[in-house]
């Protein structure tokens, strides 16, 4: 399955007050596309193993997660469950297609 461009499905939107466009916004866009494209295989993954796979992290992975289940960044279903037992404290997630 060929996976969607992000400027095929609507032109994403990076805000914040540190935000410059020329410098941050490719680069925020190639970190979107990576972590997007990782997890639209279907394996859980924590966002240690996100960052690991990446390269990013694990803020950035999160921040990422947050723009996938937007409008703007392509609306896919973000799924999140505990690893392990409660007490652990660790989440892991899923990506799935709209």
């Amino acid at each position: 399955m060929t996976q969607p461009s992000l400027f095929s499905i609507s032109q994403p939107q990076f805000r914040g007050s540190d935000y410059v466009a020329p410098i941050d916004g490719p680069r925020l866009l190639r970190q979107h596309e990576r972590i997007r494209d990782l997890m639209l295989d279907g394996t859980w993954r924590t966002l240690g193993e996100i960052a690991a796979a990446t390269g990013d992290h694990e803020a950035s992975v999160s921040a990422q997660l947050r723009h996938l289940r937007k409008p703007s960044f392509g609306e896919f279903q973000v799924d999140k469950r505990r690893r392990g037992t409660a007490s652990r404290g660790l989440w892991e997630y899923q990506v799935r297609q709209p």
